[in-house]
């Protein structure tokens, strides 16, 4: 067995040879047996053959860039760092990754009809005398990151969707993938059907573009797959939410680039943390997609971007919730089912309201968290309702009764700048309200009212309650749509804002909030017919519903006819 440089310079040259040979009609059919005609004529069309990939362990960079010419590749291909063949390394091997020097390139290779490949090729240093060496011993006999790719042309879900079920149908089994920010892909990694004819063991569908919505169905197929890996996945998820609180505290977000890398010694004299320790934490940072670690630092992303204090609908203050008191409290999830007890008010003596109201640093900061919410928001001033009075002769009133810091209200009267709007909330957070309502300029057209549900204005055309059911028992329920039915004139209209448990099981972030309400505040979600009987007991009647972002939705009701 060859087990040198030279073996490695081989496998590097049998590579190019295969990637320069291959078309993707033929390479097809060896990696997917039982192609019949139309679907081999599907896969063609939306799929190229786009490189093969070997592992190399040179010496050194010149040792590798010899191998490259010898070849006949470029030996002045640029080498990036490969966080994700490291990181499978040192997993494989029971190493730590900071030991493990791998980089990836991409030598250009042209096909059979002139189309442009490329080999691809992880290099991971092992020098003379390096403990590494078993490594690359065992990574030559094995070859576990050679593959074979494919590039998808034109992508959308459906299509894509289709392509992972045609693979499944063929016995090519989902093996894990990811999104890569450096280059604005998503990968899908299958295992080679066991009949497979092609000489490769995995196979990568290369997509253009972020699709988290597939991917995120491979995966969990992959997992399913390995339930004990799934469940200790499960079992760590407070550990991320603790890294994103974290990351919240220090303030990373803030301190890091989303265009430059940062190294680890300068941020963490930035944010004051220890370097070995914050390069840990930025690491798992990393893994769940906040940051990119480059060979010079880490970089911020779009989605950590959100977790920045000055960020427009910033998440920052859900993550500090999230990981602080609720975190807190949910370590009373058993309690609360076994006694019924609120966990909250188990853990800290009082309900939710009331500890925010006696902490204003608390109140403030949920008021803030309210506008993570607001893409939920951003639909609902077309909703028709709310436009037909806005169209309506003479001046009309939308009421929004316990409408927090003002975020929603806000919006609508300056989608219509013909409504006047009236906020209904508790004393300590109307003054916030009124400073919210000041600054998106609809100030002049509102006015604040420091009460109770008890003290619902009367008169309005268009009533809002958003997102206050779910905080209330069926009894408080009832007996707030009764305060608010008794406000109503007859041609009101009422908005009610909520998430709507999914009557057929399937996954929804409202199945998650109804353990989150149970937990900390005594409420719950409801499903669509579980309102229209609270609604009939208050004496309205539920018109039908619309669906918002974020799994809300807008459920539209009026008073019965008498």
């Amino acid at each position: 067995m060859m087990t040198t440089m030279a073996g490695d310079t081989a496998r590097l040259r049998a590579t190019v040879d295969f990637v320069r040979e291959q078309d993707s009609a033929t390479l097809l059919s060896l990696l997917l047996p039982g192609l019949d005609g139309p679907e081999l004529r599907m896969l063609t069309d939306r799929c190229r053959f786009a490189h093969a990939a070997v592992l190399l362990c040179p010496p050194d960079q010149g040792a590798l860039r010899a191998a490259l010419a010898d070849c006949g590749l470029s030996a002045d291909t640029p080498v990036r760092p490969s966080v994700v063949v490291r990181d499978r390394l040192a997993a494989r091997h029971g190493r730590a990754a900071s030991e493990l020097d791998v980089g990836i390139l991409r030598p250009a290779v042209v096909g059979p009809d002139g189309s442009p490949r490329t080999v691809e090729v992880f290099a991971l240093a092992v020098p003379p005398g390096s403990p590494l060496a078993p490594v690359a011993e065992r990574e030559r006999a094995r070859q576990h990151e050679s593959h074979l790719a494919f590039e998808v042309d034109r992508p959308d879900p459906l299509t894509l969707r289709g392509l992972c079920a045609l693979f499944a149908a063929h016995g090519a089994l989902p093996d894990g993938g990811g999104y890569n920010p450096h280059e604005d892909g998503t990968v899908f990694y299958f295992t080679a059907p066991a009949d497979s004819k092609s000489g490769y063991g995995r196979v990568e569908l290369y997509v253009p573009g972020d699709h988290q919505d597939v991917l995120a169905a491979h995966l969990d197929e992959h997992r399913a797959r390995m339930p004990a890996e799934a469940l200790l996945r499960l079992l760590t998820g407070a550990w991320t939410t603790q890294a994103l609180a974290a990351c919240a505290q220090l303030r990373l977000p803030d301190a890091l680039s989303e265009d430059t890398a940062t190294g680890v010694a300068a941020l963490a004299r930035e944010v004051g943390a220890v370097p070995d320790h914050l390069a840990t934490l930025l690491r798992h940072l990393a893994m769940l997609g906040m940051v990119v670690e480059e060979h010079d630092g880490f970089r911020l992303t779009g989605t950590g971007a959100l977790l920045r204090a000055d960020a427009p609908g910033s998440m920052r203050p859900l993550a500090l919730l999230y990981g602080g008191p609720f975190y807190e409290s949910f370590a009373g999830l058993g309690h609360t089912v076994r006694t019924g007890q609120v966990a909250f008010e188990h853990r800290f003596g009082e309900n939710h309201f009331d500890h925010f109201a006696r902490h204003p640093e608390l109140a403030a900061l949920f008021d803030e968290s309210m506008a993570a919410s607001s893409p939920m928001f951003e639909p609902l001033p077309a909703h028709p309702a709310l436009v037909a009075a806005a169209e309506g002769p003479g001046p009309r009133t939308v009421v929004d009764v316990a409408g927090g810091n003002g975020e929603l209200l806000g919006r609508v009267l300056a989608a219509h700048p013909g409504l006047r709007g009236v906020l209904l909330e508790r004393p300590h957070v109307v003054e916030s309200a009124r400073r919210s309502l000041d600054a998106a300029g609809v100030g002049d057209r509102c006015a604040t009212v420091a009460g109770d549900f008890a003290d619902v204005p009367p008169g309005g055309d268009v009533y809002v309650l958003s997102r206050v059911l779910h905080d209330w028992d069926d009894d408080r329920c009832r007996e707030i749509l009764r305060h608010v039915a008794r406000a109503m004139p007859g041609h009101a209209d009422l908005l009610i804002v909520e998430r709507v448990l999914p009557s057929d099981g399937s996954a929804s972030l409202a199945t998650a909030w109804d353990l989150h309400m149970m937990c900390n505040v005594g409420g719950r979600e409801r499903r669509y017919e579980h309102f229209a009987r609270l609604l009939g007991s208050a004496g309205l009647v539920l018109m039908g519903r619309t669906p918002l972002p974020l799994d809300g939705n807008v459920l539209h009701a009026r008073r019965a006819a008498r």
